[in-house]
């Protein structure tokens, strides 16, 4: 059956509805694969016939089709744009994904970063003509190290998870040179699951604290846990239920009273930037990303961006390169030498991302000092606003008020035959994104929701007034309904399962689909 016939019999045929004669559904148009719309002779350029001449190939060539799909101009900018309008982002609408912050991104930021100086310069151009590029990355070190009141920020790791990778290797290398073998980090069950994978990854053992009562770390438990060979503690705060971390000072004292050192996850700075200094709570070494405090694109949009702000203890470990300067200008220090002996070496090619480190210094001097203590005011005031409007609908996970973010579980859909899963598909037809699902592992069925500071109060009400609805729903026994959700999307349920066990990743003429991964 080809790609056509497929949407004209199966598109949009749920339960109660009628197919379309095109399987299109309104403006939103079935879009088959590029292999699927190939035609013999079709092409949208004209290319010259190539000379005549004897291959070198050693009997090599290709004797049948390469297997690309001949397409005209048209066809293929159609399918590219039938594919975008497929997507959802935070510029179609609210994206109240709980862990991620994925708060609009300023079009002033863009501008910056398109400017000829910035856009066109190459990493490895001398650095006399590259002088503006290096003193920008300079400036924004600077205000991070203001922002943190850390003394020094690595500046070269590519995403969160590197920069995780950064402060871990600092820190093996700060016990290596106290010639100790340290090789026990402790980490909260709440974290997030780059935490352990970053430790297991430095050669450290993972030892994993419990929760108390209230979504925060038992300081009890983790003191119990505290010992010679402990190197570090992981820990984020707020934390990944949503929740500020009130004890932290007095478990960074313990931390350092064992001689460890104190890694913080700086994935929800936006919630305390230009409020707390994490100097000021003990904290050693922490990655900052980007994309969620200082608004640089997220994921797809990246390439990423996580700097690593660093105690005076951990310094000298930075990776390389190190921006300095002096009467002469700015440079960069690219060999583990001179003051940079001890330096653990280079993580990445070059000198870090420069179009997200414009990005987030035009956002910082956008702001100014008391915009960001805004920004991270009004991300805790949102979320609070949610679990005012919510908590007698939903569940909180715990007690509020909470920070930048909002915790839920399932006890709200007790005995409704509805789930965590079906909630978030129903929420897709109401023209959302899904908040997080199911983490953090802690809560029975999470749902955790961050509503960032760029919404407007409007923004929020409406969705407010369709979680609510939903809820409602769900609790007057429309099961039915939630199961079969999403019923307006372009495909429908997916079996997942057989989707992560047995992907389908190339297409094949003539081979029908079968199961949900293709």
């Amino acid at each position: 059956m080809s790609g056509w016939s497929q949407a004209l019999s199966g598109f949009g045929a749920g339960k109660g509805e009628s197919a379309t004669i095109s399987g299109n559904r309104a403006l939103q148009i079935e879009e088959p694969l590029l292999f699927e719309q190939d035609a013999a002779g079709r092409c949208g350029v004209d290319l010259p016939e190539p000379p005549a001449v004897s291959d070198r190939l050693g009997g090599l060539g290709r004797k049948g089709p390469i297997g690309l799909p001949g397409l005209s101009e048209p066809q293929v900018v159609r399918h590219y744009t039938r594919l975008s309008q497929k997507n959802y982002s935070i510029d179609t609408g609210l994206y109240p994904l709980g862990s991620c912050t994925m708060k609009h991104n300023p079009r002033l930021n863009e501008k910056m970063a398109r400017l000829p100086g910035f856009a066109d310069v190459h990493p490895l151009q001398p650095q006399s003509t590259v002088q503006g590029a290096i003193e920008l990355i300079d400036l924004l070190a600077h205000w991070l190290k203001t922002l943190t009141g850390m003394p020094a920020v690595a500046m070269s790791p590519a995403a969160g998870a590197h920069g995780e990778l950064c402060g871990m290797m600092c820190i093996r290398a700060a016990l290596d040179a106290r010639g100790e073998s340290r090789r026990r980090v402790l980490v909260p069950e709440s974290a997030h699951g780059t935490n352990p994978a970053t430790a297991a990854a430095c050669g450290f053992t993972v030892d994993p604290i419990p929760a108390d009562a209230r979504g925060r770390v038992d300081l009890a438990a983790m003191k119990a846990k505290l010992g010679p060979d402990v190197a570090a503690l992981m820990l984020t705060n707020p934390n990944t239920c949503g929740l500020f971390e009130g004890e932290i000072v007095e478990i960074a004292r313990a931390v350092h009273e064992a001689g460890a050192y104190f890694y913080c996850d700086g994935a929800n700075f936006n919630a305390i930037v230009g409020r707390v200094r994490p100097a000021d709570l003990g904290i050693d070494c922490m990655h900052i990303n980007l994309h969620k405090t200082f608004s640089t694109p997220h994921g797809g949009g990246g390439p990423g961006s996580g700097p690593v702000v660093l105690a005076e203890s951990l310094a000298r470990f930075a990776p390389l390169p190190w921006v300095v300067h002096d009467e002469n200008g700015f440079r960069l220090i690219e060999e583990a030498e001179g003051p940079a002996a001890e330096s653990l070496g280079r993580l990445k090619g070059n000198h870090g991302q420069m179009g997200m480190f414009v990005r987030a210094l035009s956002y910082m001097m956008s702001h100014g000092s008391d915009g960001l203590r805004q920004v991270s005011s009004d991300a805790v005031l949102s979320a609070n606003y949610l679990l005012a409007a919510l908590q007698d609908e939903l569940t909180p996970a715990f007690p509020g008020p909470s920070m930048h973010e909002v915790l839920f579980d399932d006890r709200f859909l007790k005995d409704t035959g509805v789930t965590t899963l079906d909630f978030a598909k129903a929420l897709i037809d109401e023209g959302y994104h899904p908040m997080t699902m199911y983490f953090p592992l802690v809560v029975h069925g999470a749902l955790l929701m961050e509503p960032t500071e760029t919404e407007s109060k409007d923004s929020l009400d409406r969705f407010i007034a369709v979680v609510r609805g939903l809820a409602q729903r769900a609790k007057a026994g429309t099961a039915e309904a939630f199961h079969e959700a999403p019923r307006f999307t372009p495909r429908r349920r997916l079996d997942e399962t057989a989707a992560a066990r047995k992907p389908i990743l190339r297409w094949r003429p003539g081979e029908r689909e079968k199961v949900a991964a293709e």
